[in-house]
């Protein structure tokens, strides 16, 4: 049995460049962390807007469920890249 095909999401902001490193050290030399694009929009929504999870699911089409689990990777995976000196690549389409 195969999964459910993913549900298109909505993602309005838009990644200001490739990536996010720390400084003085070259990306390619870094270890690297792929943050997609859905992820990115929910961090912005929830933590930048201030919006809740349930408003932040309207917005991107998805459920609140669908948020949190997006949400709580993106989280980690931020975290980890500034408490690791790791590099977060924006990965997705550029609308």
């Amino acid at each position: 049995m195969s999964p459910r095909p993913k549900k298109l999401r909505k993602c309005e902001g838009q990644f200001c460049g490739r990536a996010f490193k720390p400084t003085g050290t070259p990306l390619s030399k870094l270890e690297q962390i792929e943050l997609f694009r859905d992820e990115m929009e929910a961090l912005r929504l929830c933590d930048r807007e201030g919006l809740t999870q349930e408003e932040a699911g309207l917005k991107m089409g998805v459920s609140r469920g669908t948020i949190q689990r997006i949400i709580t990777i993106a989280r980690k995976k931020t975290a980890e890249a500034i408490s690791e000196g790791k590099a977060l690549v924006f990965v997705g389409d550029e609308q």
